[in-house]
């Protein structure tokens, strides 16, 4: 990891080697493609920025990084390529690729938060939940004129302490159930799973009742 750099600056570099690897991971890519208006590593790291930028909606993210980095992006062009399939594939290849990149940089460093239980080196050892953010202002209504808060299911490496996205649960726009497979509830299931060191671990919940 390198030392005394901006920020900006390291999260510049940081998508460029992962990007890198994000190409070299497949033969040919059909995610890769050139757009000068909007490149792939500059649409990234603008999500980035967005993301720790203390701003209350897109356009005043954008305002916001003409002013400090001088970038002019006319506000068409990055909300449209929001919604492109493909720069979601080219996120979805550029996320693996970031998330080895990381591992590898806390593990170099030491870091393993796990490392008092030394029977435990052999699993990857992650924490699931839920998360919902409020809509934006634009986001697409249902057909009753209604918007839902969009979310999805998250997983913490609680050896790193990484996280990253798991599934969407709803974009926003509609309301879903899921039905998880009996296996979760079903304990001879998982009791044979042991033999073949699978393991789920769960939190006890007690029905309280008040006569």
């Amino acid at each position: 990891m390198l030392k005394d750099l901006p920020l900006s600056e390291h999260i510049h570099q940081h998508c460029n080697e992962s990007m890198e690897r994000a190409l070299l991971a497949e033969r040919h890519p059909l995610w890769a493609r050139s757009c000068p208006e909007l490149k792939d590593i500059d649409f990234i790291r603008l999500g980035l920025l967005r993301c720790i930028s203390v701003v209350d909606s897109g356009r005043h993210f954008l305002q916001t990084n003409e002013q400090i980095y001088g970038q002019r992006l006319p506000h068409s062009t990055y909300f449209k390529s929001l919604k492109s399939h493909r720069r979601t594939s080219m996120l979805e290849a550029f996320e693996q690729q970031s998330y080895h990149l990381h591992a590898e940089t806390l593990l170099s460093q030491g870091i393993d938060y796990l490392k008092a239980f030394p029977e435990l080196d052999e699993y990857t050892i992650e924490a699931a939940d839920g998360h919902f953010i409020d809509h934006a202002c634009h986001t697409e209504k249902n057909s009753k004129g209604k918007v839902y808060a969009a979310g999805g299911i998250y997983a913490l490496n609680l050896r790193s302490g990484l996280l990253r996205f798991l599934c969407l649960v709803t974009n926003g726009t509609q309301r879903h159930l899921y039905v998880y497979d009996k296996a979760v509830t079903d304990f001879v299931w998982w009791d044979r799973q042991k033999r073949h060191a699978n393991y789920m671990i769960s939190m006890l919940k007690l029905d309280v009742q008040v006569f």
